[in-house]
C-alpha cells in the first residue's frame, strides 16, 4: 500500500528536502505541499493523505494548532499527523503530542529515522526521536499528578503494567516482545487493551499516562 504524505514548512528548501527523501522510497508517495499551517490545514482537509509531515513555526497557523484542528481530541476521523522541527524544546514536544501528533522528529534525525516514523504513523503506532524520547515524556509527570491524572474503571492486568512501562521507555513493539519474551502479536493485543482501558488513541499516549500517573520515576 502506498502511503500518502502531506508536508508542510515555510522554507522552500526544507520542503523540497523531505520530498526528495520521501520520493526515493517506493511505498511513499508525497501528494502536496504546503507553506503555512492554514494552507496545511486545507490542503489535509482536502486531500485526506495517510500522513501529515507538520513543521513547528510556521506563519498563519503554527503546527501544534495545525495539529490540534486535524487530529485534536475533538476530531471524529483525525489525520496521522508527524511533527517535525529543528527546536528540541519540551513545551513543543508536550504541545504537539497533546494536539494529537503521532510522532515528533528533529530535523536532524536522518532520513531512516523520517522514514520510519512516516511507517510507524501510517500504521496507527507512533515515533518520537530516540534522543527526546524519555527525557520529554518525562516532562509530563510535572503537568498533572497522579491523584488528577484519569484512572481507567478496569485495573490493569500485571501483564499491562510491564507493556505499558516498556513503552514508556520509549520501545518498539518489536523490543517489548523480546524483553518480556512473548509474541508480537500478544503485545498488539496487550497495547489495544491498554488504549481501551486508558481512553488513549496511540502509544504515545499511553507512555504520557504512565508518566503523569507517576508509574514511571522522573529523570
Amino acid at each position: 500500500m502506498t502511503i500518502r504524505v502531506l508536508i508542510a514548512d515555510d522554507q522552500d528548501l526544507v520542503r523540497v528536502g523531505l520530498q526528495m527523501i520521501l520520493d526515493n522510497e517506493d511505498d511513499i508517495d508525497v501528494v502536496g505541499m504546503a507553506s503555512d499551517g492554514r494552507e496545511a490545514v486545507e490542503m489535509a482537509r482536502t486531500l485526506r493523505p495517510d500522513v501529515c509531515l507538520f513543521d513547528i513555526r510556521m506563519p498563519e497557523l503554527d503546527g501544534i494548532a495545525a495539529t490540534e484542528i486535524l487530529a485534536g481530541p475533538d476530531v471524529d476521523d483525525p489525520l496521522a499527523i508527524v511533527i517535525i522541527t529543528t527546536f528540541d524544546l519540551d513545551e513543543y514536544v508536550h504541545g504537539a503530542l497533546k494536539a494529537g501528533a503521532r510522532g515528533f522528529l528533529l530535523k536532524d534525525a536522518g532520513p531512516e529515522l523520517l522514514v520510519q516514523a512516516i511507517h510507524a504513523a501510517a500504521r496507527g503506532d507512533a515515533l518520537i526521536a530516540p534522543s527526546v524520547t524519555v527525557r520529554l515524556l518525562s516532562t509530563f509527570a510535572d503537568a498533572s499528578s497522579p491523584s488528577t491524572a484519569v484512572q481507567p474503571i478496569d485495573a490493569l492486568t500485571d501483564r499491562e503494567e510491564e507493556v505499558l512501562l516498556s513503552v514508556a521507555a520509549g520501545h518498539t513493539n518489536d523490543e517489548v516482545a523480546r524483553e518480556l519474551f512473548i509474541s508480537l502479536s500478544t503485545v498488539k493485543t496487550h497495547l489495544a487493551s491498554l488504549m481501551s482501558k486508558l481512553g488513549a488513541r496511540n502509544r504515545v499516549e499511553i507512555a504520557m499516562w504512565a508518566y503523569e500517573t507517576g508509574r514511571v520515576p522522573k529523570i
